[in-house]
């Protein structure tokens, strides 16, 4: 599978992270839109930041030549129709993953692949769900203590120390993480730029 040179509309290393594993070459822009919730419907939501994501990096000067695509992606995580974005501190983080505890919940990430050639954009999401297991309130002190879930949608990273939170995942994998592959590389197969 060859890739086509990306750029990456996102502040996330974790998504960098599983565009590398795979073999794909990303340049990464650094998006600066407001990433609220409208509240609205979470795949709705994910779709439309991520797009917004995309044309504010369509939008830049300075993309690097030779570059025909890029991808962005947000991802939220719902929970009792209810979205848990980034917890604004510790304290917040322990309600969320309160909340999360010995329940199942959904992990939505909008993706959008902006053509530069055509100015088309193409977005889908992706749903996984997600069960935790019945965390103790000395397990939930210690995680937040370590700071990983201080920036991270639902205040958990499923790709570090979070892992051991999770009981189970209905889906995509790499989607928990923040951007799902799969899906990714089928709207890339359908552009026709990925061999």
């Amino acid at each position: 599978m060859i890739w086509p040179r990306l750029i990456l509309a996102s502040g996330s290393p974790r998504r960098r992270d599983l565009l590398a594993a795979v073999g794909a070459d990303a340049t990464v822009v650094r998006p600066r839109v407001d990433e609220t919730p409208d509240g609205g419907d979470p795949a709705a939501t994910a779709r439309r930041l991520a797009r917004a994501k995309a044309e504010w990096a369509a939008r830049r000067p300075d993309l690097p030549a030779g570059r025909r695509y890029i991808v962005a992606a947000d991802t939220l995580v719902v929970s009792r129709r209810r979205v848990l974005g980034k917890p604004n501190g510790g304290a917040d983080a322990r309600r969320m993953l309160g909340l999360l505890s010995n329940r199942w919940h959904e992990v939505v990430t909008g993706v959008c692949l902006l053509d530069l050639k055509t100015g088309r954009a193409k977005c889908q999401a992706e749903v996984t769900r997600v069960k935790f297991r019945k965390l103790a309130p000395s397990m939930i002190r210690a995680y937040v203590a370590s700071g990983e879930p201080l920036d991270k949608a639902g205040a958990y990273g499923i790709q570090g120390r979070g892992a051991v939170l999770v009981e189970r995942i209905e889906g995509c994998y790499s989607n928990v993480v923040g951007l799902p592959l799969a899906r990714l590389a089928k709207m890339l197969e359908r552009s026709g730029a990925l061999a």
